[in-house]
């Protein structure tokens, strides 16, 4: 029997003494000197409530293992929330309290999920390759369609019906499921949830097949129920000794995976372990628990006994004790895969360390036979190997909590367990993130809810948005997919982007020294400001302190910047610029810590938020760097000269390069992409600064000012915009030179463009409009007043002036009040006929 990849042997930096560690008392309620590691809490799900003080077992140092992916799928948003959360955390611990953190996760690839996924894949392939016949293909299909329907959507096969095909499916669709399609709940009762989202994902499947069936398209749109179907015939003639059905899955989407988080921004972990690099230590650790009595074989598989681990003086579901007896949760836990896997359980909560491989299952040797390992009983021995027997953090989804980390808990605890001893402490801290849900249903690959990360970041989000997202919700907290979280996110990220790069310009403006502003000795109206950082360095400590409350934290930035920029922009007061750049600094450092700036890196001691150009261009020499900003200066300045304009002030600027101002910078060792491109921007608005200037001086309507005009217009929205260059005007002042991203610029001039191009067509349409009104106002007062009724065929009769005096209908005289009303329309229409008279003169 080959192994998909060579383990390592058993616990070889595990260094277990099980009788010494187990008598050591656990230093879980140490208390500590050090003033930054003390008096923090954190909720742990082994101590439901409130949060209670973290100590970790050893001064400043925290082990952690955090359950990973089990690697059969792209992953989504749920993912998402859960990885960037435990990143968040930890980035906290070690950056802002300065813990060094031993960050352990594993990925999960041997499992139901990647048996059924490779194997269902490697049939469908092999299915693809058989000479099918069109009805011969569609018989295959049609027996798909009525088997997915009979494992996952009863109500449409009830006993007494007509075979369900293509064309009664529709109808029973609406019969069966009308109202959670509308929806409502399975039960009439309650609120959506879990299983009417899964009927909908069943239901969406149906209706692809279904319109395969009818369009007679072969295998494309009936995948999924064609996979179970091919699976449920064929499985058992996979040939699982060759491993790389499954292993050419795993390592494709562990590799999808770390890209995903890399474009996160989420941190390496210290160590990452794999199942298949663990199977013959899983294999150690499965006979040392049956050895203590806490597990028994039963026809190949070995299932661990919880009436024995609790007989034993343990708790079993310290995590979730009212799931206990929950068996659908015991049966996920088990997996998909597991029914009939191996001899009858003692009990049904038992679950399984071993489970005995059947046909079309990989396998390994092991003494009780061919199988593979039990979900749960993976983590405990990776974590164990890297960890020890005690660890200060274990974290995953909520979801996880039962029966995974339960299990996972027994497990160990029996493994380490020693009599008399009392209970073995192997987790310290349990933190389980809060789900991420949609339309109330948890989004999970299963369900088919989710938005996979790639296409996220593709269409919706960024890195810095999705977990700016994240960060506005506590990691422990459920988070609903909304547009007003969205919009609030935006609007925080949008208020410090506008306040760094103001900032960074004001600095830039004052060519002040950029290395930091070390204390903050104000008087007169800066002084307002630093008290107001001092606040906000006490309020963000006291919520990070408090189980890491981001939600506060966030908004203690956002009130700190609105200030700062109250202050920046008050025209009554001397702005002093050492007092926002503190801020500035001060935020900065926080949103390095937060993960919000990939280019940034601990101590996190820069001004604002860096870009992926900027990142860029500090790993390329300084002259190619600066090469797009020299250009722009050398068209300007060229496009300036060929106007021939004799001011002095345009001369003069003429005169001065920017080439000495950007050696020095090269010569100290300059890397910063921005202030490499300074010497040019500079250069480059003096010169458009100085083209307004005299504009006053030329004609009003001369060639000369159109042209000057036209080429400063050119110069802020073109030339530098397509940098990423926005100059705001300043009076008396040298224009502000700031850095934004340049799609945001470019975005900005082209809706700026198309509400100009909209205002002139509305003011095109108004004159035509115009237009079109004045003639009919004077083809209507063309007509004598004495002929405007003549034509009206309500009317027989009229008097000299040509007013109606007796109607067609009956013979009969206009009555009083109607001859009143005609008489004023006669007396508007001569007014308005006298008045064309006047104007034309009769003429048409």
């Amino acid at each position: 029997m080959r192994s998909i990849v060579a383990a390592r042997p058993f616990f070889s930096s595990l260094k277990l003494r099980p009788l010494v560690l187990a008598s050591r008392p656990p230093r879980f309620f140490r208390s500590y000197s050090t003033p930054n590691m003390a008096s923090i809490t954190v909720h742990n799900s082994l101590k439901p409530g409130a949060p209670v003080p973290f100590v970790p077992k050893a001064d400043g140092k925290i082990s952690w293992y955090a359950c990973g992916p089990t690697t059969y799928d792209l992953s989504h948003l749920g993912h998402a929330r859960n990885y960037l959360s435990n990143d968040i955390i930890r980035r906290i611990f070690q950056d802002y309290f300065g813990y060094e953190v031993n960050f352990v996760m594993n990925y999960t690839d041997v499992d139901d999920k990647i048996i059924i996924k490779a194997r269902r894949q490697r049939l469908l392939e092999l299915e693809k390759e058989k000479s099918y016949t069109p009805e011969q293909l569609r018989e295959l299909v049609s027996k798909a369609f009525q088997a997915y329907a009979q494992s996952n959507l009863a109500l449409l096969v009830a006993e007494g019906q007509p075979t369900l095909d293509e064309n009664n499916y529709q109808g029973r669709k609406d019969a069966a499921y009308g109202k959670v399609l509308a929806g409502g709940t399975l039960t009439g009762e309650g609120r959506p949830g879990d299983p009417e989202a899964k009927i909908k994902m069943h239901l969406n499947n149906m209706d692809s097949a279904a319109k395969c069936l009818q369009t007679s398209s072969g295998f494309d749109g009936a995948e999924d129920i064609l996979l179970p179907y091919l699976d449920s015939l064929y499985k058992e003639t996979i040939d699982t000794s060759d491993q790389t059905i499954f292993t050419d899955l795993t390592q494709r989407m562990e590799k999808a995976f770390n890209d995903d988080m890399t474009a996160l921004n989420v941190l390496e972990p210290t160590a990452v372990t794999r199942v298949t690099e663990y199977v013959p230590q899983i294999v150690s650790f499965v006979e040392q628990i049956i050895q203590k009595g806490f597990a028994y074989e039963a026809d190949g598989s070995v299932y661990f006994d919880i009436g024995a681990f609790e007989k034993a003086g343990n708790t079993y579901a310290r995590l979730r004790p009212e799931s206990r007896n929950d068996k659908a949760l015991q049966e996920e836990g088990e997996g998909s895969l597991s029914k009939s896997s191996g001899g009858q359980k003692k009990r049904d909560a038992d679950f399984a360390l071993w489970k005995r491989s059947k046909p079309g299952e990989p396998y390994w040797p092991s003494p009780w036979g061919q199988g593979r390992p039990g979900w749960h009983i993976e983590c405990s021995v990776m974590a164990s190997d890297k960890l020890g027997d005690n660890m200060d953090i274990h974290s995953g989804g909520i979801d996880l909590a039962f029966p995974h980390h339960d299990n996972e808990l027994a497990q160990s605890e029996a493994y380490f367990h020693q009599c008399g001893n009392g209970e073995h402490t192997w987790v310290n801290y349990f933190l389980h993130m809060g789900h991420l849900s949609i339309a109330g249903s948890k989004m999970s690959k299963s369900l088919k809810n989710f938005q996979t990360i790639q296409d996220a970041l593709a269409t919706t989000y960024t890195a810095r948005s999705m977990r700016i997202v994240f960060l506005m919700g506590r990691w422990n907290d459920g988070v609903e997919i909304s547009g007003d979280m969205r919009k609030q996110a935006d609007s925080w990220e949008n208020t410090l982007d506008n306040f760094f790069t103001n900032i960074k310009a004001k600095v830039a403006e004052a060519d002040v020294p950029t290395d930091g502003v070390k204390d903050l000795s104000l008087t007169g109206a800066g002084s307002t400001l630093a008290e107001d950082l001092e606040q906000a360095k006490k309020d963000l400590d006291a919520a990070l302190r408090n189980s890491f409350d981001t939600p506060s934290a966030m908004q203690v930035i956002l009130r700190l910047v609105r200030n700062a920029n109250i202050y920046m922009n008050d025209k009554a007061t001397s702005s002093d610029l050492q007092s926002v750049e503190a801020v500035a600094r001060w935020v900065t450092k926080i949103v390095g810590i937060f993960g919000l700036d990939a280019t940034a890196t601990p101590p996190y001691n820069g001004l604002g938020w860096g870009s992926a150009s900027a990142a860029a261009a500090a790993n390329t020499d300084p002259r190619t760097a600066a090469k797009p900003y020299a250009a722009a200066y050398e068209r300007v300045k060229a496009d300036v000269q060929a106007l021939n304009l004799s001011a002095t002030s345009i001369q003069s600027a003429l005169e001065q390069s920017p080439e000495s101002e950007f050696a020095e910078a090269e010569k100290s060792g300059e890397r910063d992409m921005e202030k490499l491109a300074i010497p040019y921007l500079r250069a480059t608005s003096r010169l458009r600064d100085e083209l307004r200037a005299i504009v006053p001086s030329l004609g009003s309507e001369s060639q000369a000012k159109q042209a000057v005009l036209a080429l400063s217009d050119r110069i802020r929205d073109y030339d530098l915009t397509d940098l990423g260059v926005q100059l705001d005007d300043q009076i008396d002042k040298p224009s502000l030179i700031k850095f934004v991203p340049a799609a945001r610029l470019i975005a900005a001039r082209e809706e700026k463009a198309s509400l100009l191009a909209e205002k002139a067509r509305q003011k095109e349409e108004a004159r035509r409009a115009r237009e079109k009104a004045e003639e009919e106002k004077w083809a209507k007062a063309k007509v004598p007043p004495q002929e405007m009724f003549k034509n009206d065929p309500k009317y027989t009769e009229w008097d000299a002036d040509g007013l109606p005096t007796k109607l067609a209908e009956g013979n009969e005289a206009v009555p009083k009040s109607q001859a009143k009303k005609l008489k004023k329309d006669w007396d508007r229409q001569k007014k308005l006929h006298d008045e064309y008279l006047s104007k034309f003169g009769g003429k048409a």
